[in-house]
């Protein structure tokens, strides 16, 4: 099983593939998709899909685990946020792949076993997970990592609780 992992956002958009075989897990590319914010907010969001299409075209993974969108206060942010994350839903949708949402609760349990887990461990779990030597340059990828590992356990306890 493939699946393509997203951290949404619209400055930097986190992306991971990761592939599960026979219990195992390993990293086939990751990476962010940037925005500058001198652009206008459809110019921004296109770049996204476009890029999306593209890591979809070259990986085809075969499903789409993305975050859920969690903000207090910053509405505004969330907004903006929330545009992003429409936009990687209706690429999967436009490449027919099955999506999934997970709170950043889940992932820490997930991963961590501990729901209120710093970044930091939920880093060193993906690093150790993966046998990486060491952890993407940004937090965006190294979430989308955590978010396609969390689908990759989830999909095959659901397959044994069948």
């Amino acid at each position: 099983m493939r699946i393509l992992g997203i951290d949404p956002g619209i400055a930097r958009c986190g992306w991971a593939v990761v592939e599960m075989v026979n219990s195992k897990s390993s990293m086939v590319n990751c990476g962010c998709i940037e925005t500058e914010s001198k652009n206008s907010q459809e110019k921004r969001l296109l770049k996204i899909s476009t890029e999306l299409t593209k890591i979809i075209k070259k990986h085809k993974p075969d499903s789409l685990a993305i975050e859920e969108l969690f903000f207090g206060n910053n509405s505004k942010t969330a907004f903006v946020v929330g545009e992003a994350r429409g936009i990687a839903l209706l690429t999967a949708a436009e490449n027919s792949l099955e999506v999934s949402v997970y709170s950043p609760l889940e992932v820490k349990l997930a991963l961590t076993g501990f729901g209120r887990a710093e970044k930091g461990q939920v880093g060193q779990m993906v690093k150790t997970i993966l046998k990486l030597e060491k952890l993407p340059k940004l937090d965006d990828t190294t979430d989308a990592l955590a978010i396609a590992l969390t689908h990759a356990f989830s999909a095959k306890f659901k397959k044994l609780n069948l």
